[in-house]
């Protein structure tokens, strides 16, 4: 079972080097968020509960997430025990937010999306 979220990442998002809307970056929580929701969605469908994340066994960061960035988000089902489910997910960025202050609204659509996170987790249901 798989699932995909889409979500542009705006300034609000913003946490190291300015905060501004092309320059700022965004905190590697983000995208951890990002899978939790992938995770929660992925156990309602599977099994009617939103259960809870347990652990991370591996989490990458690739490439830096900036304010007008779009995010592509997948989380994947790999396991199935009798009340644990592991999972995989990636993050990548498939709009380029402006990096020119002064045509801020400007972004560009990534031909090829690039790969921003990848982890590996395990949550449990009740």
């Amino acid at each position: 079972m798989k699932v995909t979220l889409r979500t542009r990442i705006s300034s609000q998002d913003i946490h190291y080097a300015g905060g501004s809307a092309t320059g700022g970056i965004a905190s590697g929580a983000k995208v951890l968020e990002l899978f939790g929701d992938a995770a929660t969605e992925l156990l309602i469908r599977h099994d009617g509960d939103e259960g809870l994340f347990r652990a991370y066994q591996s989490v990458e960061f690739l490439a830096p997430v900036k304010a007008g960035d779009f995010l592509e988000v997948t989380g994947r089902i790999t396991r199935v025990g009798k009340t644990s489910r592991d999972m995989v997910f990636e993050a990548y960025k498939v709009i380029e937010g402006s990096t020119n202050p002064k045509k801020p609204t400007q972004a560009r659509f990534l031909d090829k999306p690039v790969l921003v996170a990848k982890a590996k987790g395990t949550c449990v249901i009740k």
